[in-house]
Order: structure tokens, then sequence, then C-alpha cells
């Protein structure tokens, strides 16, 4: 396998250990400090394949739009769930993302056996009867990197969709993640509704 380059021996794996409908999960906007909280999920067909799949951090914003499409046509079901702003901070993130997680799970016209999952953390818990964990899945994983494109397009386009309703914070920019412009932003014109609560940059403590 090069490197960089998913492809689909966890699936494989998966397929021939009896597991009929492998779905790969994985989230977008844990980190950021407005806007919702995304997950992806992507079953893929066993015989066809988009070419330039990757791990949506190492695709461009103008790369990752190319290939929605794409994606979104080849994959036998994808869905994407969300948290909103209020659940991240009523919720906490990790529960948050849990049922982000359902709701991508549960907008699918069909039932996964199996699950792949980046990272050591099993946030479907018992959605899908069989998770797999793998480290760096969302490099290595074919259906995982789908799904990693499908959730950031999505987000993307609802935080662009934020700053046209108010610019002040340049979220078509950094879609809500920590940047000095952002920051800055912040410290002048206060939280917006976007913003989460629960996040707040230790130098703001004292302006809002």
């Amino acid at each position: 396998m090069t490197a960089g380059v998913p492809s689909r021996a966890i699936e494989k794996e998966l397929w021939a250990a009896g597991h009929d409908v492998v779905v790969g999960i994985d989230e977008v906007g844990r980190g950021a400090w407005a806007g919702p909280l995304m997950v992806g999920a992507a079953i893929l067909p066993r015989d066809r394949r988009v070419n330039g799949v990757r791990d949506s951090k190492m695709l461009t914003e103008a790369g990752r739009e190319f290939l929605f499409n794409r994606i979104a046509g080849w994959c036998d079901a994808w869905a994407v769930g969300g948290a909103s702003q209020p659940e991240c901070d009523e919720l906490g993130m990790a529960e948050a993302q849990r049922l982000a997680t359902r709701r991508a799970l549960a907008a699918l016209n069909v039932t996964p056996d199996a699950a792949v999952v980046d990272g050591r953390w099993n946030f479907v818990g018992t959605s899908v009867a069989h998770v797999e964990t793998r480290v760096k899945a969302d490099l290595n994983c074919l259906s995982v990197a789908a799904a990693s494109i499908l959730a950031k397009v999505t987000r993307d386009r609802l935080m662009r969709d934020l700053h046209a309703q108010d610019p002040r914070y340049g979220f078509d920019r950094h879609k809500g993640y920590a940047t000095r412009d952002h920051l800055d932003a912040v410290s002048r014109f206060g939280y917006s509704d976007a913003h989460r609560r629960s996040f707040r940059p230790p130098t703001l403590f004292d302006r809002i």
C-alpha cells in the first residue's frame, strides 16, 4: 500500500470475516470553537473506486469540493450526522460525538454490521455490532477517508453559510477553528450564537 493512499484492506478483512456491510466513520469539528461537530459515515462498493480519495486533512478545500459529489455518487450509502453548538455545550464533546454518530448511522438506508473508526476510542458504541478502532484509519482505510471528506465538506459549507449571515468572525476562512484572526474577532465582538460557550480561550476570560 502506497503511503498516504487509503485502501480497502481493512474492509476486506471484515468482509472475509463475514461482515457484509462495513461502514467507515470519521468526525470533524470536535476541536473547533464554533459551529457543529459532524460525523460522516460511508459504505463503499466492493468493485469500484474513485481516484484521489485521501484523508480530508491532506486535501485542499477545492480538492475536497471536487471529490464530494463523486464520492457521494460512488458510495452504496452515506450520511453525515451533526451535534449543534448548544448540544456540544450541554452534553460535552464525547457525548456530542456519540450523538452525531448515531444520527449519521440512522440516516443510512442500510444497517451496517461492522464499522471502522480512526483512533483508539470506540465512539460508535453499540450502534454497530462490531467496531474496529484503527490508528490512522483516516489515512489508510478508504471508507474512513471517504467519510472524512463527506463530513468535512458538509461542515465547511455550513460554516460558509454562517459567515454569510455574520461575516465579522471569518468563518469562511478558519471554519470555526482556533486562529489568531478568530481570537481577535471574538475579543472584539464577543461570542456569536455559533460559538461554543464551553470553549473559552484563556485570554478571553476577563473579556467575555
